[in-house]
C-alpha cells in the first residue's frame, strides 16, 4: 500500500511535465529556416481552425525543441506589427505555451510562459477592444478580470506565482483562452445577454 501511495504521488507530481513533443509536432516546430517565424494559423483554413478550436496538452519545460519554437513564435508575433500576445496552437501546436507583452514592466518586453494556469480571477472587471492574430478585420468589446494570479513555468522547469493586472492581465486571459480552444467571437456569442453594472473605483490622494 505504502509503495503505491508514493508511485501515486510521483505520477500527479509529474503529471504533463513528462511529456515531449511528438514527431509530426518537431517538424512543424523545424520546418524551413528555424530562425524565421511561423506562419499564423487562420479561421478561415478550415484545418487551421480545427487546431485553434482543439484543447492544448502541457508540455515539457526540458524538452530541447521548446526554445526553438518561443524564438519562432516571438518572431511571429513581431511580424504582426502590433500583436501583443501568441499562443502555442496560433502557429499549429496544441500544447500550453504562450507569449505575451509585459505592459506592467519597464520596456514592455515580450515574455514566454510554459503550462501557465490562472489560479484567481478579480471581480472588479476591464471592459475594453480586443482583436486576434487568427481572424482578420475582427474586433469587439469584451469584459475581462481586472487581476489575475498566474502559476507557470519557465524553461529550467522553475515554478513562478505572480499577480497581474489592467491591461497585461487581459492579455494573459485572452491567450489562455486560446489553449482551451476558445476563440473570441465564440466567447462574445456565448456571453451574449449578459448584463454588467459600472463599478466607481477611487483611491486615496496623497
Amino acid at each position: 500500500m505504502r509503495n503505491f501511495i508514493l508511485i501515486l504521488l510521483l505520477v500527479i507530481g509529474f503529471h504533463g511535465f513528462s511529456q515531449k513533443f511528438s514527431k509530426e509536432e518537431k517538424v512543424l516546430i523545424l520546418a524551413g529556416d528555424v530562425k524565421t517565424a511561423l506562419p499564423i494559423y487562420q479561421i478561415d483554413n478550415e484545418e487551421q481552425h480545427k487546431v485553434l478550436l482543439a484543447q492544448s496538452e502541457e508540455i515539457s519545460p526540458k524538452d530541447k525543441t521548446l526554445p526553438i519554437l518561443i524564438e519562432r513564435m516571438k518572431l511571429a508575433l513581431a511580424g504582426t506589427g502590433g500583436g501583443v500576445g501568441i499562443a502555442g496552437p496560433q502557429v499549429g501546436i496544441n500544447r500550453r505555451i504562450i507569449l505575451v507583452q509585459r505592459f506592467d514592466k519597464k520596456d514592455a518586453p515580450v515574455e514566454y510562459f510554459i503550462n501557465p494556469k490562472i489560479t484567481w480571477w478579480s471581480e472588479l472587471l476591464n471592459k475594453g477592444p480586443e482583436g486576434d492574430l487568427s481572424i482578420e478585420n475582427f474586433r469587439d468589446v469584451f469584459y475581462r478580470s481586472y487581476s489575475i494570479r498566474l502559476e507557470y513555468y519557465d524553461l529550467e522547469n522553475k515554478k513562478h506565482d505572480e499577480m497581474v493586472e489592467g491591461f497585461t492581465a487581459v492579455i494573459f486571459q485572452h491567450e489562455i483562452d486560446h489553449l482551451s480552444g476558445i476563440l473570441i467571437p465564440d466567447k462574445l456569442e456565448r456571453e451574449k445577454g449578459s448584463q454588467y453594472k459600472e463599478v466607481k473605483v477611487y483611491q486615496k490622494s496623497k
